[in-house]
């Protein structure tokens, strides 16, 4: 059996496993409010990820903390997040710090994000002589791809294929003499290559290598609709780190949409761990209609097009109907949970209703490019994408000098074009350090290469397989929440515009939209569209809302007080 912790939530007795999140704690118990917004209204688990901060609780005495990054390592007092507590007092005034008192770390190669791209770029940069640190915000490495299992026991599912592949990969990084750190977020980008991290002890670090490789992944595109920030609706990814970190659901009754191969092996896991998937309802056609593409990705990656079809075979297995052409209109509170409303994606046809305990939305994923913004690495604006995309050559080296980025954070390419680009990248920033490569490293590094451009041609058939209508703006109802953060609505945003605002900045100023904890990263793209909408140009790396430090969650405490190491 896996150990068991009690752990108290708002005086409620409840039994929780050891290594799983607060999260997963509670959604194990059916609660999803866990803190209160300033109208009163309720939030819950979004993100899954760090990057929403709707699942803040109370934890011992100490508020904001994220539920889904808050491990369960002992009894723990939790409570829901209020809106508007008072801060506790400091026992004593802290003396003044500046980023000079810091503790400092000087790795040769720092690499930041520790999921598939990171840890194969760290691994070819130690094997070709230098000297590695890799950092990571979360409790384990592996990334959002590989999503470690983090509870043990004879009733719990045990690590699949995907797992065991991403353990393998972080045992080869250390046997290669990497050394990782873990729990440790990087939460400013300064000039020349000067970072600034915390540690999961409250230790804040100076970090300053002598080259840097970015490889932060991407974060879940926002899906606007009536209620789309009600609790119980999360995205995609979420549900699957509750799934594959925890071995939990989350809920019994699932409703999956959106737009991608996510959502379908989303439905294959959760009817394996025996929740009744009520539909998943995908934007694009029927794959039937578009065997060109199914053809080139059985060309470029057989294997992955297996994966797909085990994942639909399952599906079909546990009786899950799937609805293609279709997107999400609507979503409502009733008595027995959410009532979701979907709708045909061109506009015209008839609308659907479900019921459900949790919807998961996956439509596409936003790049989590703040460091490489905030040194300055120049970027394009990929309309295909709708997303800014990193300039970078061969190697992935950016505009920035001794600065190498791959994987989401740059451009849409999957796991496996980060891992190829991963040791391309490594290779290369040992060399530019003055590190040489053997023949057996140079083949190898011309190997990744000519992977990484076997599986971009299998992403960019994905990309034609699952294309589908954008969210159409202009139909999104005024009442429909944009900042999620500072609950502002659609029609103040279009109010402000019409009053004259044509920028971000204006509007942010004027109606708050972008200055809630999760920073703008889901209202930000939506404004952009807004502006577009009302005569606007084209978003470039300079609209929207200028990269700030801290560009993750830090504490005060943390910011003013110095750690000895």
């Amino acid at each position: 059996m896996a150990e068991t912790i009690t752990i108290d939530f708002e005086g409620q007795p409840l039994p929780a496993r050891a290594g799983e999140s607060v999260a997963a704690a509670l959604t194990a118990h059916g609660i999803r409010g866990f803190r209160t917004t300033r109208s009163d209204a309720h939030r819950g688990v979004f993100c899954g990820m760090g990057v929403c901060q709707d699942c803040l609780v109370d934890v011992d005495g100490r508020p904001n903390q994220r539920a889904c990054m808050t491990k369960v390592d002992r009894p723990l007092t939790i409570r829901r997040q209020r809106h508007g507590q008072p801060l506790a007092a400091t026992a004593q005034p802290l003396p003044p710090a500046t980023i000079d008192d810091l503790a400092v770390l000087r790795p040769e190669l720092l690499v930041i994000g520790a999921g598939p791209g990171g840890l194969n770029a760290a691994i070819a940069a130690r094997r070709a002589g230098a000297d590695v640190l890799v950092v990571d915000e979360r409790h384990a490495p592996g990334g959002q791809y590989f999503k470690p299992v983090a509870v043990q026991g004879d009733d719990v599912t045990p690590p699949d294929a995907q797992h065991r592949e991403g353990l393998a990969l972080v045992q080869r990084a250390l046997d290669a003499g990497v050394a990782i750190r873990t729990g440790t977020c990087v939460w400013g980008a300064f000039g020349g290559q000067d970072f600034a991290a915390t540690c999961a002890d409250g230790e804040t670090l100076r970090l300053l290598p002598r080259a840097t490789i970015i490889a932060t992944g991407a974060y879940e595109r926002a899906w606007p609709v009536p209620g789309w920030q009600l609790p119980g609706v999360m995205t995609t990814g979420a549900a699957q780190t509750l799934w594959r970190t925890a071995r939990r659901l989350p809920g019994r009754r699932v409703l999956i949409a959106g737009n991608g191969p996510l959502n379908l092996q989303l439905a294959a896991e959760l009817v394996a761990g025996g929740a009744e998937v009520v539909a998943v309802v995908e934007a694009a056609c029927h794959p039937g209609q578009r065997l060109g593409a199914v053809a080139a990705m059985a060309a470029a990656a057989p294997g992955l097009v297996a994966d797909g079809m085990r994942y639909q075979l399952r599906r079909l297995r546990g009786r899950v109907p799937m609805l293609h052409d279709m997107v999400v209109a609507g979503i409502e509170q009733g008595a027995g949970g959410l009532a979701i409303t979907v709708v045909p994606a061109a506009g015209a046809g008839s609308a659907r209703r479900f019921e459900a305990d949790v919807l998961c939305l996956g439509y596409g994923f936003d790049p989590s490019n703040e460091l490489l913004r905030a040194l300055g690495c120049r970027h394009d604006h990929d309309a295909s994408q709708n997303r800014l995309v990193t300039r970078r050559d061969a190697a992935g080296r950016t505009s920035v000098a001794g600065v190498y980025a791959l994987g989401d954070c740059t451009a849409m390419g999957g796991a496996r074009v980060a891992g190829a680009d991963g040791v391309v990248a490594g290779f290369a920033a040992a060399v530019d350090i003055g590190h040489g490569l053997s023949p057996a490293l140079a083949r190898e590094r011309a190997a990744a290469a000519a992977m990484g451009a076997r599986h971009r041609r299998f992403q960019r058939a994905l990309a034609d397989l699952y294309a589908a209508p954008p969210l159409r703006i202009p139909d999104v109802p005024d009442e429909t929440m944009i900042c999620r953060c500072e609950e502002v609505r659609f029609g103040d945003a279009r109010a402000a515009l019409a009053d004259g605002l044509c920028a971000a900045g204006p509007v942010k100023r004027a109606t708050r939209i972008g200055m809630g904890p999760c920073q703008g990263r889901y209202c930000r793209p939506l404004l952009e569209a807004l502006i577009r909408e009302a005569g606007g140009g084209a978003p470039d790396e300079y609209s929207g809302f200028a990269p700030r430090p801290p560009v993750r969650p830090v504490r005060i405490r943390d910011l003013a007080a110095k750690v000895d190491p």
